[in-house]
């Protein structure tokens, strides 16, 4: 019961957030997931329904960063500044961040700072 509860108002709050925001090709939408041991991050374009890239804690190209990584918000923030680079590759360099209702703290936040950092602006 209090887990349904709980994921009630997860997507209570995720809806929240999604009604008044949306990405475009100029601005997509910086989707993040959380889940209890990685971190996975999306640019998406809602109005053509794409996504433009990806980047998340499981890809090859941090694997022996992440493995020596010692916490979760160490590898948010690899992840953060992967998505960044990507990014940049692509020619975006505006977004607008969807934190997917959960709360603007730990790996969510690494994650987002991490790619201001690299880059991105929001």
């Amino acid at each position: 019961m209090k887990v349904q509860l709980k994921t009630k108002k997860l997507q209570r709050r995720k809806q929240g957030i999604r009604n008044k925001i949306s990405g475009t090709s100029e601005r997509p939408r910086l989707s993040v997931y959380r889940s209890l041991s990685h971190i996975y991050a999306q640019l998406i374009d809602d109005v053509t329904g794409t996504t433009i890239l990806s980047a998340s804690s499981r890809d090859k190209e941090i694997a022996d960063a992440v493995k020596s990584a010692e916490s979760k918000v160490d590898r948010s923030i690899l992840t953060g500044k992967l998505l960044a680079e990507r990014a940049q590759s692509k020619g975006v360099t505006q977004v607008v961040f969807d934190r997917n209702g959960k709360l603007y703290h730990g790996r969510v936040k690494a994650l987002a700072e991490s790619a201001r950092e690299g880059g991105l602006t929001f």
